[in-house]
């Protein structure tokens, strides 16, 4: 066997370790976002807290953009937005840049809710973190920004 080969082996086993690890992320994730989600509100089907969660990150915006990047069809996002409006925790206003347009957000009842689902999911995170050095969280948030590529080499 040469150098090559063993690294070749050993990459490989590297990169099914890292596949693990990012599984058992994703998967941790996904259960705490179900629990945020009945938190924010049990009635409510994951996708629309999914919808809560981007306008609460990137702000008000209109029913096309929302179903873009949360890769929704636009008739899935118009039923969801409708039930959080009847629930009271999305408005529709006139675009103030195009009259003719409208903008969706969150009401202060929608914010404050959110806010309070997301707390409880970020200190499980929060907590696996809370012995490591500031060095250490430091370089594991330079590698995700990198690995997740906002930090090119």
């Amino acid at each position: 066997m040469n150098d090559n080969e063993f690294n070749y082996e050993s990459r490989e086993k590297l990169e099914i370790q890292l596949g693990q690890q990012l599984n058992a992320l994703i998967s941790a994730s996904h259960a705490l976002n179900v629990r945020a989600a009945a938190k924010f509100d049990s009635s409510l089907q994951p996708a629309a807290f999914h919808i809560v969660r981007w306008l609460y990150s990137y702000g008000p915006t209109s029913a096309a953009t929302l179903a873009e990047s949360t890769a929704m069809d636009r008739s899935s996002v118009s039923r969801l937005v409708k039930q959080l409006e009847s629930l009271g925790y999305v408005i529709k206003e006139a675009s103030p840049h195009d009259g003719r347009g409208i903008v969706l957000s969150l009401t202060e009842d929608g914010e404050q809710r959110i806010m309070d689902a997301l707390k409880e999911k970020e200190s499980v995170f929060y907590e696996r973190l809370s012995d490591w050095k500031d060095a250490e969280l430091h370089d594991f948030i330079q590698m995700l920004r990198h690995f997740n590529g906002f930090n090119p080499r």
